[in-house]
């Protein structure tokens, strides 16, 4: 028999939960209860999105339409990219080492110490050979490191994950600098994938805009629909040079499609939000989105500053760092927390008044300067 108190109670908590987390990168404010009809059916995005398999409960057009509005946000060339919905940020990163790693078997792979850890995560499973690099101060790759590095290995080929919003503070990569390090290097074979899970979006609307998409010179991209745009169920978008996937791409005969994903099985109800969400938003309305963002983000920053508590933040993010707080505080707002730094991430729910109140908090009881090395 079913245990209805149980399921209340979980309801319950999640519903109390959801009330005041700040310290991870996930939007809650969607409604996709329009789309509650699609939950009476086993929708299954069976092999490639392009490709219609011989299952016919599948909202695989709706994928292409998503696909093909991220490939164009991140400026792939016309006649040579391809992707698809993936279950989330990690997947995108494992499938595009993966594509990596077949053009490049022997290559090594360079990352930096601020790298999301589903990256070494993925290495190991990949068995690919790899380099970690040092961060500097802000979470963003040191350049002097990568190219002392790699000119050490120049005879390999070169596969560098390039963070478009690092975990903790939202650093960003400059792609444009990597080229310029391989160039000087003469290095003949690269490949750069662009992790833009939550900043991806976000740094397309940037003016200037950071070097980080396809037309920069990146070989793959993922980003994370849970995120910035928001779901109810993990999920994101990877765009890849069609050329590197068709390197994987293989006949299925009883499905009738093919197998170029990680997973044979996918999802078929995400895709139905993230095309549900961009066609109501549109890049005017994600565009509105991050500049809402953003002045959140300036609110407290200032909010902080006002308060004497030290904070910063890096250009074009919406993630403010500041001193690791003390246990209540960091239950009640659900922070992300290192040795050294927390941070509050101004997603499209998060409002003034929680700045507020998690300031006063800080005030209240909490630490105001960052930890002495």
């Amino acid at each position: 028999m079913l245990d209805k108190a149980r399921l209340q109670r979980m309801i319950d908590r999640m519903r109390d939960n959801t009330k005041n987390f700040l310290g991870y990168p996930v939007s809650k404010d969607f409604d996709y209860s329009e789309l509650s009809e699609l939950f009476k059916y086993p929708l299954n995005n069976l092999g490639d999105p392009f490709v219609d398999s011989t299952y016919g409960v599948h909202s695989n057009e709706m994928e292409r339409d998503v696909v093909t509005f991220f490939a164009d946000l991140f400026r792939a060339k016309n006649d040579d990219w391809w992707g698809y919905v993936t279950n989330g940020g990690s997947e995108g990163n494992l499938y595009s080492l993966y594509l990596a790693r077949e053009k490049y078997p022997k290559g090594i792979v360079y990352y930096s110490d601020s790298t999301h850890y589903s990256v070494r995560k993925n290495i190991h499973v990949l068995d690919i050979e790899s380099i970690a690099i040092r961060s500097q101060k802000n979470g963003e790759i040191d350049y002097d490191d990568l190219h002392q590095t790699i000119s050490t290995h120049r005879n390999t080929p070169v596969i560098i994950v390039a963070n478009i919003g690092t975990t903790m503070t939202e650093a960003v990569d400059d792609v444009n600098r990597i080229k310029k390090i391989l160039k000087d290097l003469a290095i003949q074979h690269s490949y750069i994938h662009s992790d833009a899970a939550l900043s991806g979006v976000i740094n397309a609307f940037a003016d200037p805009k950071p070097c980080f998409d396809m037309s920069d010179g990146a070989d793959s991209i993922t980003i994370s629909g849970h995120k910035f745009i928001g779901s109810p169920i993990p999920c994101g978008v990877t765009i890849v040079k069609k050329a590197n996937r068709d390197r994987i791409a293989l006949s299925i005969s009883y499905t009738g499609s093919l197998d170029t994903t990680i997973t044979g099985s996918r999802n078929g109800h995400s895709p139905a939000f993230l095309w549900y969400a961009i066609n109501n938003m549109g890049k005017e309305g994600l565009k509105k989105r991050v500049e809402d963002c953003w002045e959140t983000a300036r609110y407290a920053l200032t909010k902080m500053k006002e308060n004497n508590i030290e904070c910063w933040m890096n250009k074009n993010a919406i993630t403010v760092v500041f001193p690791p707080q003390p246990d209540p505080i960091y239950r009640k707002w659900q922070l992300a927390t290192e040795e050294q730094m927390t941070h509050v991430i101004c997603m499209p729910n998060v409002t003034t008044e929680q700045i507020d109140e998690l300031v006063n908090d800080i005030v209240k009881g909490g630490h105001k300067t960052f930890p002495q090395d």
